[in-house]
């Protein structure tokens, strides 16, 4: 947030210079990794992954015959990953501090490493030129999270402290926007967004519109407040399927003294 022209070099220029590289190589497939952040974005991070889509979409355009493909994914919370809160609120615990809490009902998708990884080798091997691919994914609020890792930890009574929100966060966050959902083709797990592909026919604009995006019944993005929403049980479900979260609940895990 302090330093948005960095996201701006990293995430809007880097891609039209790895873009650009790619199909000069003749490279076969691109797949450009975006948020939820980059739907309906308020803060640095988000608007810049947003150029980012509009980048891909824009590169993508042209590619007809050349043999390169270039599509996107989307997805919110990989758990436990670098910037998690879960590693921290690990650690907090197991420092005898207190978690510290944003807004307890603040909802976020949860999502493990390897339904990253499944997304991102769905959109590679069936992606077409412009298209975004989102996970079908839950989610849970920052307490329910809290409590099924203090669970997990044998610390139930464990004390939070509840901070406010931070610079440039939401209280849910959306995968699919509402003009999406009005064209996003449902492939069971997976939603499939393709690039629009009306052309600079500046008259067309004038004279046409969509009409799906009014005649749709689908009149609600979807969003972490709106999907599948886990209780404490099923996030520690899913908290299972971490390697570290199971040595914790076998009492295995140490931290590492600074």
């Amino acid at each position: 947030e302090f330093h948005p022209m960095q996201a701006v070099h990293t995430n809007v220029l880097g891609t039209e210079n790895v873009l650009e590289a790619a199909i000069g190589a003749g490279v076969k497939r691109v797949v450009c990794l975006s948020t939820d952040k980059a739907v309906y974005p308020i803060n640095a991070m988000g608007i810049s992954k947003a150029m980012m889509e509009k980048v891909m979409v824009a590169a993508s355009r042209n590619l007809e015959g050349t043999g390169t493909v270039i599509c996107g994914t989307r997805y919110g919370n990989v758990m436990a990953s670098r910037g998690s809160v879960i590693p921290l609120f690990v650690e907090q615990a197991f420092a005898g501090k207190h978690l510290t809490l944003t807004d307890p009902t603040m909802t976020r998708f949860m999502m493990t490493l390897a339904d990253a990884v499944d997304l991102v080798l769905y959109a590679f091997e069936h992606g077409n030129n412009g298209d975004i691919f989102v996970q079908k994914a839950p989610a849970a609020t920052v307490m329910t999270l809290a409590k099924a890792l203090l669970d997990l930890m044998g610390k139930p009574d464990h004390p939070l402290h509840i901070m406010g929100t931070r610079h440039g966060e939401k209280l849910y966050e959306a995968l699919l926007s509402r003009e999406e959902m009005a064209c996003a083709q449902d492939m069971g797990d997976y939603y499939r967004v393709p690039a629009d592909g009306r052309d600079l026919n500046y008259a067309k604009f004038v004279e046409q519109g969509d009409q799906k995006l009014t005649q749709t019944t689908r009149g609600e993005d979807y969003n972490s407040h709106n999907t599948t929403r886990l209780d404490v049980e099923g996030m520690k479900k899913l908290l299972l399927k971490l390697d570290f979260m199971q040595q914790i609940a076998r009492g295995e895990y140490a931290v590492a003294e600074e």
